[in-house]
C-alpha cells in the first residue's frame, strides 16, 4: 500500500469521479485508474462502485477512508518533522482564512514577520468558507485556518482571537437612518445583502430570522464582507456586519447601523488546527504573532471609540 495510491484513493473519494480525482493529484485518468486497481488487488476487495455519473465507496472503501486520511496526516507530519531536523527555517505552514478583512488588514504584516524569522520556510495562504477550511484541515490540505467560531468538530482545536456584535447596516439616507433599533420583521422586509452560506455567521443570522418566525427578503449573497459593505454603501440594500468592523465607515458617514431587537449574534474569529497534530516551531510562532496582532487591533479600536 503506497502513499501515492492512498492519495489517489482519497482524491477520488472526495471528488466522486476518477476524472476529477486525477486532476487533484495531477496525474492522468489512466494512471489513477491503475493505482486504484493495484490498491484493490492488494486489499482483495473493490473500493468503489462505478456508476455512469459518479463513484460510490463500497463498504471496504468506507473502512479505508478514515485510515487513509490518518496515514496521510501522519505522513505529512513526519515529512515536516524531518525537515525541521535541518532547521526550523525550512518548515512549512499552510494557512487558510475565512475572513477577507483579516486577510487584507492583518495577515500581510504577520506573514512578513514570519518570513523575516523563517526566510526559507514555505508559506501558503488560501481562502474559503469556515466549513470548507475545517474540511481542509481534516484532510491534511492546510495546517491552520482563521474561521468563524464555534467549530462543531471534536478533532479540531480552536483559539478565540476576536469577537464582534452583529448589527444591521444601511445607507445614511435610509428612511429609518435616525433610529437606534430595528425589529426582526422590519429588517426581514428590507432587500437584504448577506454573506454566503457555509459560515457560522450566516448560519446564526438564518437561525435568528427562523426563531423570529419571519422570512428574510435576501437579494444578494456575497463571499466577502467588504463586498456587502460596498453594496450597502451604494444604497442597494441593507446588510449585516460586525459593529467593530464597520466602525470606520460609520464614523466617516458612509454607513449607519442599527442594533437588532432580540438578537444576540456574536461573530467570533478563531484560529483552528488539528487536535493532537504536530505543532511545529513555525506554527507556534505564527500563533504568537496572531495573538499579538489581535491585541493591538483591540487597542486601536478602543482608542477610536
Amino acid at each position: 500500500m503506497e502513499i501515492r495510491q492512498l492519495k489517489a484513493f482519497l482524491a477520488i473519494a472526495e471528488a466522486k469521479t476518477f476524472t476529477a480525482g486525477a486532476r487533484r493529484v495531477n496525474v492522468t485518468q489512466a494512471a489513477i485508474s491503475m493505482q486504484i486497481r493495484q490498491l484493490e488487488e492488494e486489499v482483495g476487495l473493490p473500493l468503489f462502485t462505478r456508476t455512469p455519473r459518479r463513484v460510490i465507496l463500497t463498504e471496504a472503501g468506507e473502512y479505508l477512508l478514515e485510515r487513509a486520511r490518518k496515514i496521510l496526516r501522519e505522513h505529512d507530519a513526519a515529512i515536516t518533522e524531518i525537515a525541521e531536523v535541518a532547521g526550523a527555517e525550512y518548515g512549512r505552514l499552510r494557512i487558510g482564512t475565512a475572513s477577507g478583512t483579516f486577510a487584507m488588514e492583518q495577515l500581510p504584516a504577520i506573514m512578513h514577520k514570519l518570513k523575516e524569522k523563517y526566510p526559507k520556510a514555505e508559506l501558503t495562504v488560501s481562502s474559503g468558507t469556515s466549513q470548507r477550511l475545517v474540511d481542509k484541515i481534516m484532510h491534511g490540505e492546510i495546517d491552520a485556518a482563521f474561521v468563524s467560531l464555534p467549530v462543531d468538530n471534536l478533532n479540531i482545536s480552536t483559539e478565540s482571537l476576536f469577537s464582534d456584535e452583529i448589527v444591521a447596516i444601511a445607507h445614511p439616507k435610509h428612511p429609518l437612518a435616525k433610529e437606534k433599533y430595528i425589529s426582526a420583521a422590519t429588517l426581514a422586509a428590507e432587500p437584504l445583502i448577506l454573506g454566503e452560506r457555509g459560515g457560522n455567521t450566516r448560519r446564526m443570522i438564518d437561525e435568528f430570522f427562523q426563531a423570529a418566525n419571519v422570512r428574510p427578503n435576501i437579494t444578494m449573497e456575497l463571499s466577502r464582507q467588504e463586498a456587502v459593505n460596498n453594496m450597502v454603501g451604494n444604497g442597494l440594500g441593507v446588510g449585516m456586519a460586525g459593529a467593530k468592523s464597520v466602525a470606520k465607515e460609520i464614523r466617516a458617514g458612509r454607513l449607519i447601523s442599527w442594533l437588532i431587537e432580540g438578537a444576540e449574534i456574536k461573530w467570533e474569529l478563531g484560529l483552528a488546527r488539528l487536535r493532537g497534530g504536530h505543532y511545529s516551531p513555525i506554527g507556534k510562532e505564527f500563533t504568537r504573532l496572531c495573538r499579538e496582532s489581535f491585541v493591538e487591533r483591540e487597542k486601536e479600536l478602543k482608542a477610536k471609540r
